[in-house]
């Protein structure tokens, strides 16, 4: 099936679409994207998704209209008719000169394309994800690496890295040795009761999923820090997760080849999903 996209404008078949190989997303990674899960044909957390896009454009001086970009984002979901959708939001900074010069692209390069999305197995949510640490260390003193960037090199990089290994994700640690984030999602722990995710500080992106958990975890009276978390008190804590917009809450039960907590999913993560689940019913109910 060829999918209808938003390209500049228009919604047009996928197979149609064409942007100028001048294109500065294209020469030098210079763009942003969002990764948003439809459900019963509606975008969970799409003004979300879009405030984090705005924010990350002001700072790299790519315009983004909200606004133009929601519709564009109702419109094909709409004409495609896909009821559980994976929807990609590409912004770049648009058509420039060969020669790296900012000021030369007078207007950004917009896309939106969706594709039919299945979650992972039941059996990897009742077993969980295995994770590596990745050799690849984040920057925490790097603008970029706070922004949803169009130049996903370490990701893919470390992607492939737990891929060799049989894993499912890998871990990031920061240049002082801190955990900050997998390679596409967000990661939480627990020990003593309380939920633990890195700080914002150490070199993370500010998930969507990530805040829901905060919203969540205050209304199931779970107390949540956001700290410095060495990859020791990863080993050492009862239950951990990860969580991004598309896979939502997956519980991590190994790190390499050493079980956390008693290697399956913890109470604490299994309430959270629930009640993610809970919301997503109530929020895209039509």
């Amino acid at each position: 099936m060829d999918e209808i996209i938003y390209l500049n404008g228009k919604l047009i078949p996928r197979s149609k679409a064409k942007i100028s190989v001048l294109d500065y997303g294209f020469l030098f990674g210079y763009g942003l994207y969002e990764t948003v899960h439809t459900y019963n044909g509606k975008a969970f957390r799409l003004d979300n998704h879009l405030a984090r896009l705005k924010f990350s454009g002001d700072r790299l001086g790519i315009l983004i209209h909200t606004a133009l970009i929601h519709e564009a984002v109702n419109g094909v979901i709409k004409t495609n008719n896909f009821q559980q959708a994976r929807i990609r939001i590409a912004v770049s900074l648009g058509e420039g000169t060969i020669t790296p010069n900012l000021v030369s692209c007078t207007k950004p390069t917009i896309a939106v394309m969706a594709t039919e999305y299945k979650p992972p197995t039941a059996e990897k949510y009742k077993n969980g994800f295995k994770v590596i640490v990745s050799n690849i260390r984040r920057n925490s003193r790097s603008p970029v690496t706070y922004l949803k960037s169009a130049n996903a090199m370490e990701n893919m990089l470390a992607r492939q890295e737990a891929k060799k290994t049989g894993a499912d994700e890998a871990l990031f640690l920061n240049e002082k040795g801190y955990l900050t984030e997998a390679a596409g999602s967000n990661i939480f722990l627990v020990n003593g009761g309380i939920l633990k995710t890195p700080r914002y500080e150490t070199g993370i992106l500010p998930g969507v999923t990530r805040v829901v958990i905060f919203e969540l975890a205050a209304q199931l009276g779970i107390k949540v820090k956001e700290v410095n978390i060495k990859p020791s008190e990863l080993m050492e804590s009862k239950e951990a997760f990860v969580t991004n917009s598309m896979i939502e809450i997956v519980p991590v039960t190994k790190v390499g080849d050493k079980k956390i907590g008693d290697g399956k999913p913890g109470e604490i993560t299994k309430q959270l999903a629930s009640a993610y689940k809970r919301l997503v019913k109530k929020e895209t109910r039509l």
